[in-house]
Parts: structure tokens; sequence; C-alpha cells
């Protein structure tokens, strides 16, 4: 079974992905919703967030964990081998592999702790790339509780109000609640290419879990504190596939 969790809706983008390339796999998902947005989080919060998620996860069955949450990936890096699944997909790296050899020049636009992090930065500076950055810091949190799409309009223009776009041609969505923004996103800058990594991320997750995740198809979805926008999300995702959603305290 494959585990994924995120702060709450944003890796619906990346289970998106993956069904549509394993449409047997289990998968059982978690949304913190109660401690949503991680994004504004510190390390240390992170971390034992992080923790409690794949424990989560792991009590209900799933061996492969998918981090379907940006802010979290330095947070996984930073913690002991031993604590964490043997195997465990991430953003990052996924992510990062796909511009290997690429000319794009790159802005990431993410949540202020994966900014912070630098863990982009860095990743990207191993294939050779220099990247452009820009955290925003609200976007996250208004889209997880059904902000409407003037609002979150509002909120992207004022992040890039001072930002100079000579440069980058290629705008990387680093925070997966953000592709539900993604048509504002193309609307307002209609000169960059918008790039998802939940595709990336769904690839590495065949490449390296796929041949172990023949079931039934069997979808569950976990939340830490009920949510109407996250419920509506799941409605409009699965469609006719079977699903659950259990609320845990």
């Amino acid at each position: 079974m494959i585990g994924i969790f995120d702060s709450g809706s944003g890796g619906l983008t990346v289970l998106k992905e993956i069904r549509a390339r394993l449409p047997n796999a289990n998968i059982v998902y978690f949304g913190d919703i109660k401690n949503a947005p991680y994004g504004t989080k510190s390390l240390e919060e992170l971390s034992q967030l992080t923790v409690r998620a794949i424990e989560l996860l792991q009590r209900e069955g799933a061996e492969n964990i998918v981090s379907a949450c940006n802010s979290v990936s330095a947070a996984l890096a930073a913690s002991r081998a031993d604590l964490l699944p043997k195997q465990l997909v991430e953003m990052v790296g996924p992510t990062v592999a796909a511009f290997k050899d690429s000319p794009a020049k790159i802005l990431l636009v993410a949540t202020p702790a994966t900014i912070e992090s630098e863990i982009y930065q860095k990743g990207f500076k191993m294939i050779g790339k220099d990247i452009a950055v820009l955290p925003i810091k609200t976007l996250a949190g208004e889209i997880e509780f059904g902000e409407d799409d003037r609002m979150l309009e509002h909120t992207i223009r004022n992040a890039f109000t001072f930002f100079d776009f000579d440069t980058p041609n290629t705008l990387v969505l680093g925070c997966t609640h953000y592709p539900f923004a993604r048509h504002i996103f193309e609307r307002v800058f209609p000169h960059l290419t918008v790039f998802d990594p939940a595709v990336a991320v769904a690839e590495r997750v065949v490449e390296q879990m796929g041949a172990s995740e023949q079931g039934g198809g069997i979808t569950r979805f976990i939340i830490s504190q009920d949510s109407e926008p996250f419920r509506s999300r799941v409605a409009r995702l699965m469609l006719k596939r079977e699903s659950s959603i259990e609320v845990i305290p």
C-alpha cells in the first residue's frame, strides 16, 4: 500500500498523477488539516509533524510513503535515517532531476519554509543551476481553506510586485497546493512556462514502487480536521472511483 501525506489538500495534486499511472494501487492519504498550513512552521515543528504522519500511515498498512509536501522535504533530509521508511519519495529530488540538462531559467515559487530551507536551491546547484526563488506566505493556506480566485490572484500579484522578470522563463510550483491555482498563475504570467512537480514525482513513484503496488485500487482518506473544501476536491478528483474519508481527532 502507498501512503501519501500533506498538510491538507495539496497532496491531492500528487495523488491524481499517481492514480493515473497506478490505477490498481491501494492508497491511504493523510491530510493534516488541523495543523495546516505547514509552510510557515519551523523545521522542528515540521519534523514532529512529519514523523507523526509517517507513523500514522504505517499503522494503516502503508509500506511505501510519498511526502507530498515540499515544506517537509528539509525535515526529511534532517531526520535520522532509521526513522524513515525504506521506500520514500519526496518532492524535491524528482523535480530537480526533471531539469537535468534543461536550458530552462527557473523561478521557484513556494512557501517560506521551503524557500528558507534552501533545499531546492541546493538541489538545483548540484545539477549546475542557479534559480530565482520567491516565497508566497499566505497562498497555501488560502487555497486550503477555500478562498476564491479573486483573493488568490490578489495574493499572487502582491507577491510579485517587486520581482524582475528579465531572466526566468519557467515557473516551478514548489508547493503542492499551488497547482489548484495554476490557471491564475498562467493568466497573470502568460510569458512563463508553468511546471507542476506532481508529474515528475508520480513518475518516480512508478519507478520505485510500481512493481509492488498491484492491489484493488482502494483509496482511503484520513484527515485530522473536517473540511468542506477538502471533501469537495476529493469528490472532483475521484469522480466515480470508490473512496472513503475518515476524520481522526
